[in-house]
């Protein structure tokens, strides 16, 4: 079994703030750096860190084929990463708090959100019955994407971030898994009535009434830690610490990309969940969002009482 990512490549502008901005304000930065990033390829990146095989589908301008290279370094098949020669690589703006390591992004999609027809097709047409297909939501054509998938058989995970309103469009008939954070599970709610506040049962009832009952939700809760449910029940897996936060950008790419490599590699849930939760908290301890993400090694070093 295998994993195809379709997800987004992007490049990560971050600069180290004493708060994010506000409104109306100019604020001097304390240190700027450039990082490979995207949702999409944070994931890759972390399923081959932890062991897994995984290819990556998706697009970049001429200005991105670095973030390739690098996703190719790490043992990510590329083969379906296409160059576009018309539209520079999608990017983000990130802020990161000095003191509590937390960020604010603004998103700018560039050839994320050109995605053709032709290129899920071929991409697809790689995998057997059974394989996964992993998405989030940096990149267009996710309905499409979907429907195709079910259409050959894959087994659909999707990340609905970062969220918006379109995702309450797509075929969520079709997901296998559903990864959400409690923005994402408020967002898939539709209930006003229902806050970020709210009791993880609350916010589990209401995603569960937009996915079938065989549908998986995973609901990550940072510090709080995770929960997964499905039709063998629930389970709860408390956060792990490895030290003070210092940028929290990839920690929820991580948490995936761990998961899903711990499934592929016939775990068991609340080992999946537990590899996932080492891996994250190691990852908030370093900057950047890619860079930051933890070997297979040092996670096996953490879990066993050891510093990575």
């Amino acid at each position: 079994m295998a994993v195809l990512n379709f997800g987004s490549l992007n490049i990560d502008h971050v600069y180290h703030v004493d708060h994010v901005v506000r409104p109306g304000e100019t604020l001097a930065g304390r240190g700027y750096r450039v990082f490979a990033g995207g949702k999409g390829a944070n994931q890759s990146a972390a399923l081959a860190l932890a062991g897994a095989p995984v290819a990556h589908a998706g697009r970049v301008g001429r200005d991105g084929r670095w973030l390739v290279d690098g996703l190719s370094a790490l043992g990510v098949d590329v083969a379906h990463v296409v160059v576009d020669e018309e539209e520079p690589t999608g990017h983000a703006v990130i802020q990161v708090e000095e003191e509590s390591g937390e960020n604010a992004i603004v998103l700018f999609p560039g050839c994320n959100q050109r995605i053709a027809p032709d290129q899920v097709r071929t991409c697809l047409s790689s995998l057997d019955i059974g394989d996964i297909l992993l998405l989030q939501n940096e990149i267009n054509g996710i309905s499409e994407i979907l429907s195709e998938a079910a259409g050959r058989g894959l087994r659909a995970c999707l990340n609905p971030a970062p969220y918006g309103p379109e995702v309450a469009d797509y075929p969520l008939d079709r997901v296998d898994l559903l990864i959400v954070n409690r923005t994402e599970a408020v967002g898939l709610c539709g209930d006003p009535a229902v806050a970020e506040e709210a009791e993880v049962g609350q916010l589990l009832a209401g995603v569960r009434s937009r996915v079938p009952e065989q549908t998986e939700i995973l609901l990550t809760l940072g510090a709080g830690g995770a929960v997964l449910d499905g039709p063998a029940g629930r389970l709860c897996s408390p956060a792990l610490s490895a030290g003070a936060a210092v940028d929290t950008t990839g920690a929820g790419d991580t948490f995936i990309g761990y998961f899903l490599a711990a499934r592929l590699a016939g775990a068991g849930d609340e080992t999946c969940l537990r590899r996932a939760a080492a891996a994250a908290s190691l990852c908030v301890t370093r900057p950047g969002a890619r860079d930051a993400i933890p070997r297979r090694d040092e996670v096996d070093c953490f879990l066993g009482g050891g510093t990575p």
